[in-house]
């Protein structure tokens, strides 16, 4: 009897020294510039170029001027505008598994917006989460990433929101369920997640790198899409920047590895797709990426971008193994392609061929090329069902266009094309059904 009573406290000792040790894993995570060791200071004895406000090139601008900079840099406009909405004012629905978020109105309305709110109440709703009567905030705001700006950036922001003009629209009303609708569970994460200090330069790389980490790690917050999640829905950056999601795209693996990540790019590579939404041989941005380029890359000065692409380029190599090498040329003959889908082939012959070419080339314009694309190279077919559905860009801009096609085909057609495109140009055909799509549509 002493014996099995021994045992049984041994296993509960056991037990809990393991769920103790899952427990530190899942919240003792890396910062967001360990992997770069060296030594972090801070900014006042920092002895290079400061990496954070604005360029070089606007430091006599004005300071609205150099608001709205720190507010695309930030990427604001994104996310707080509804589809067809008026920009700021909130009302954009983000689909989580537990429910579905909406951003609010950051015009300065004083009824809807943020007008009525002092400067400390915005500065503490960027840096900690906390709303202007002391509600949480989820973390669907990104406040973990933006905790690292500064003071005088964030009071740069709000000045340039504060010049908008204002829109009365009231906030919608979230979904969650129970226990996710119980926002006091949010001062628990941000403890636990939020911890990070304002931006803190590393003294042993160049000014360059330094500016493109505030970029990134800050401002652009390209972790919150590029980068896995725990279980307690904290960035995993023990698996920084290897892949994540964002409504529903798969958002691919940015770091140094050569086959599934963007190792084999060049700086120009990168400097292209940041600034014009496309890199030769390397494809087209699309989905939220496509809008990130549109509203934030793509306004940024020559030299910001230019530091964000020295950056990324710094990460560390990590190879996510859903992601194969890129297939080499398809055939440019129409009967000698894949077999089995002759649905799939029938719609890319009627909506795709002519752009597209049976080559994968492109047709016109190398913003046509399928081949050599991460996205067809991607065994789930998603980003290609969604640029399908949803198609991409404006026929009045020059830049990358496709129409949408939602409502010229079902679900089934879509489903099948995306197969076909996947199995003709990519490495494995990937295997969409009508309910994948149905789902896909609602996102």
């Amino acid at each position: 009897m002493k014996g099995t009573r021994k045992t049984i406290f041994l296993g509960a000792i056991a037990a809990l020294a393991i769920a103790g040790g899952l427990a530190w894993w899942q919240v003792a995570l890396p910062g967001p510039l360990a992997f770069a060791g060296g030594r972090q200071v801070d900014l006042a004895t920092y002895r290079g170029r400061s990496p954070t406000g604005v360029p070089s090139e606007l430091a006599s601008a004005d300071p609205l001027t150099k608001g709205r900079y720190l507010t695309e840099a930030a990427d604001c406009q994104a996310c707080h505008t509804a589809k067809g909405g008026k920009p700021f004012a909130g009302g954009r629905a983000f689909k989580l598994p537990f429910g579905t978020i909406y951003t609010p109105n950051i015009t300065p309305d004083r009824e809807t917006g943020i007008g009525a709110w002092s400067d400390a109440e915005f500065v503490r709703a960027v840096h900690k989460g906390i709303g202007r009567d002391g509600q949480r905030l989820y973390p669907a705001f990104p406040y973990a990433s933006y905790a690292m700006l500064t003071d005088d950036d964030v009071l740069a922001i709000r000045r340039y929101l504060a010049s908008l003009a204002p829109v009365r629209q009231a906030n919608l009303p979230n979904t969650f369920s129970f226990p996710f609708n119980q926002r006091w569970l949010m001062a628990i994460w941000g403890a636990l997640f939020n911890r990070e200090p304002v931006f803190r330069p590393v003294a042993d790389r160049d000014a360059q790198w330094n500016r493109g980490a505030y970029l990134v790690e800050a401002a652009g917050h390209c972790g919150e899409c590029h980068t896995p999640r725990t279980l307690m829905q904290a960035m995993n950056t023990r698996q920084k920047f290897a892949g994540g999601a964002a409504e529903g795209w798969n958002a691919y693996n940015i770091t140094g590895d050569q086959v599934s990540g963007i190792g084999a790019w060049s700086s120009d590579d990168l400097v292209s797709y940041l600034a014009r939404g496309h890199a030769p041989q390397r494809g087209v941005a699309s989905g939220p990426m496509a809008e990130v380029v549109a509203l934030s890359t793509g306004r940024l000065t020559p030299s910001d971008v230019a530091a964000i692409a020295a950056y990324l380029r710094t990460i560390p190599s990590i190879r996510s193994s859903g992601l194969p090498a890129m297939a080499g040329p398809a055939n440019p003959v129409a009967s000698q392609g894949p077999t089995g889908n002759p649905h799939g082939k029938r719609v890319f012959e009627q909506a795709c061929v002519s752009c597209h070419a049976w080559s994968g080339k492109g047709a016109v314009s190398p913003f046509q090329q399928l081949t050599g694309i991460r996205a067809v190279n991607d065994r789930t077919g998603t980003n290609v069902a969604l640029m399908v559905l949803n198609g991409g860009g404006s026929a009045h801009s020059p830049g990358p266009y496709m129409p949408a096609f939602h409502a010229a085909y079902s679900d089934a057609e879509i489903a099948a094309v995306a197969n076909y495109v996947t199995a003709r140009f990519g490495t494995q055909a990937s295997n969409l059904t009508a309910a994948s799509v149905r789902e896909l549509r609602e996102q």
